[in-house]
């Protein structure tokens, strides 16, 4: 059955949502001194919006013309965002931790016409750059320079700007409004991509508003839900719940400083948080390692109280009742343990989603387990991000869930995910080639990824396609499989890359988890050295090379990993080892660490 869609843009169904709720809570952003969320009602956003808009009108910014953001997750990212679309604009998205020549990239391949920066700091990655078609660049915070070589001023300018237009013309916006379609382009999101050059991504008001109310439908966004967005507005995860958050219009507290998440979740107390895996994986390694840390009654209470929920959720998970018994071992379970970290997380949260990479089993089943099931879900930014999701409820662990909405699915011979519906975007910018290729004949999306789907629809991602490592021995190994199960035996971990691509033996390169590994080193005579030190020393490889042992036990023989190395440094976006939505690009870290990968091979003969 076809999704009813009943908006024509994404400027449409914001204006709906107005005129519905104008005085109930919208977005809100940080009290200077953090002591909660300071809120704008939808009547309020609507009026930014429309001011932003007629402010951008005046620049010049016509129907379908790109303006870009660069800018961290912010109350003023949103609020730009509704701008540039009122003005019949399309948002080009940009990273902040992007570096100069690839902004410059970005700004030229799109042909922004405007580019509204965080602040002078980040203008100045444009400073050299030739941008013929950029026009005038927007500061959110700081002073404008009158020397730019490119005009500059103000955001709060240019609402006084758009203000004074709409006092001579107030009917302006909505007259702009009436005329975009559901086909025209709303947003041009450059993939930050695991190899080569960035793509622009074209994505349309009909994907985003598919989207919104897809995400409604299986009860993901409830209206009186209270939600914690810091996810990079510039991709699609944190776009696609903004379009959500729209069409539900639940109020959406929005704060992009991941080191102030974990302290801040108390105060906010949100009932819904979508994250990356990794951020799922800190909370994880730091209620484990705290606990072994402790030792004693505390660890062994802990340890029964996981055994205990896992034991639960496994039978949940078969279809099985819960005998009174374990209800009653689970009870006390919740109350002498996961209520404490159901509190570090606010509280009262009801539905967490995990997307953009893959989820460790074994981390599912702890938080599930917990009694804070995550729904780990599947898209990529040319589907507008959502494509499955496990819906509250009826949650398959180890799975991505069902597909949203209408959205249709197949897998091809080899196994890849093929799919093709609204969502899906219209071509890569200026690469007719590539968007040839990566279309089927019948107009179905190639995803690049394997999987499965049982007799439900539920998905099982297995890995990339272009990750998969083929050994000389013939064999195919699914690196990511084996780094999530990695993750999950050994709490200290930070990342973990498998290496065997024409290698006769699979190694791994290891990062920890400082501030865990710093907790484990505490008490001992280690205590205080730096982390360079810390894992070079004999006992953190002892410690490491056990737990590689367990994960070993649980491999298939061609899997095992028969060395490791554990690197002097986290990898990090910018020395390119990362994405920003937090993939690791396995050809940068093979590169950066290319010594330390022929060191493990030495002497076999790996590369025959």
């Amino acid at each position: 059955m076809s999704l009813n869609i009943p908006y024509r843009s994404i400027p449409d169904m914001l204006f709906t949502r107005v005129a519905t709720s104008p005085d109930a809570q919208a977005f809100a952003h940080p009290a200077p001194d953090d002591s909660g969320p300071v809120w704008l009602t939808w009547r309020q956003v609507g009026d930014r919006a429309r001011a932003l808009a007629a402010g951008l009108r005046e620049l010049g910014v016509d129907h379908e013309d790109r303006a870009a953001i660069l800018a961290n997750t912010r109350l003023e990212w949103v609020l730009a965002d509704f701008g540039i679309m009122c003005a019949g604009g399309a948002t080009t998205t940009v990273y902040p931790t992007t570096e100069p020549e690839d902004t410059a990239f970005i700004l030229r391949d799109s042909s922004s016409k405007v580019l509204i920066a965080e602040n002078p700091t980040q203008a100045s990655k444009i400073a050299a750059a030739d941008l013929p078609e950029l026009t005038h660049v927007i500061l959110i915070d700081g002073e404008a320079d009158p020397a730019a070589a490119v005009p500059q001023l103000t955001m709060a300018e240019l609402e006084r700007r758009g203000e004074a237009a709409l006092a001579g013309a107030p009917d302006l916006i909505d007259k702009v409004i009436e005329r975009i379609q559901p086909e025209h382009l709303a947003t041009l999101m450059y993939t930050s991509g695991t190899t080569g050059q960035p793509k622009g991504v074209e994505l349309l008001h009909s994907g985003w508003c598919w989207e919104a109310v897809a995400q409604a439908e299986l009860g993901l966004l409830v209206a009186d839900d209270l939600q914690y967005l810091w996810l990079p507005l510039s991709h699609s995860f944190g776009k696609t719940l903004i379009c959500g958050v729209i069409h539900v219009g639940l109020p959406t507290y929005v704060d992009g400083r991941i080191d102030k998440l974990v302290e801040l979740l108390a105060v906010v107390r949100p009932t819904l948080m979508c994250g990356a895996p990794r951020i799922f994986e800190k909370v994880y390694n730091k209620a484990v390692t705290g606990v072994q840390a402790e030792g004693g009654a505390k660890a062994k209470i802990f340890s029964w109280a996981v055994k205990t929920g896992k034991q639960k959720v496994a039978l949940e998970q078969a279809g099985k009742p819960v005998p009174a018994g374990l209800k009653v071992r689970y009870g006390l379970a919740e109350k002498l343990v996961f209520s404490k970290l159901q509190a570090k997380l606010g509280g009262r949260m009801r539905v967490m989603v995990s997307g953009a990479a893959p989820l460790s089993k074994e981390i599912s089943e702890f938080f599930a387990a917990a009694n804070l099931p995550i729904s780990e879900g599947y898209g990529l930014t040319e589907t507008s991000a959502g494509a499955f999701v496990n819906p509250p409820g009826g949650l398959r662990i180890g799975t991505v869930g069902r597909p949203m909405g209408d959205l249709e699915c197949k897998l091809d011979t080899d196994g890849e995910v093929l799919l093709r519906g609204v969502p899906v975007m219209r071509g890569y910018h200026h690469l007719p080639e590539e968007t040839a290729a990566a279309f089927t004949e019948d107009g179905f999306f190639r995803t690049g990824d394997i999987g499965e789907l049982d007799a439900d629809g539920y998905l099982r991602i297995t890995d990339r396609k272009k990750d998969l490592v083929k050994t000389s021995g013939g064999k195919y190994i699914a690196p990511s499989h084996i780094e999530g199960m990695f993750k999950a035996i050994c709490p200290y971990t930070s990342q973990a890359i498998v290496v065997g691509q024409a290698r006769n033996y699979c190694t791994m390169l290891i990062t920890l988890d400082p501030e865990a590994i710093d907790a484990w080193a505490a008490n001992g005579p280690l205590a205080g050295r730096h982390y360079t030190d810390l894992v070079t020393s004999p006992e953190v490889k002892e410690l490491v090379d056990g737990y590689v042992a367990q994960l070993n036990q649980k491999l298939n023989r061609w899997e095992t990993i028969k060395k490791v190395t554990i690197l002097p440094r986290d990898l990090t976006i910018e020395d390119g080892e990362m994405t920003p939505s937090m993939k690791i690009k396995r050809r940068a870290v093979e590169a950066n660490f290319a010594d330390e990968i022929e060191q493990m091979y030495q002497g076999s003969l790996a590369n025959i």
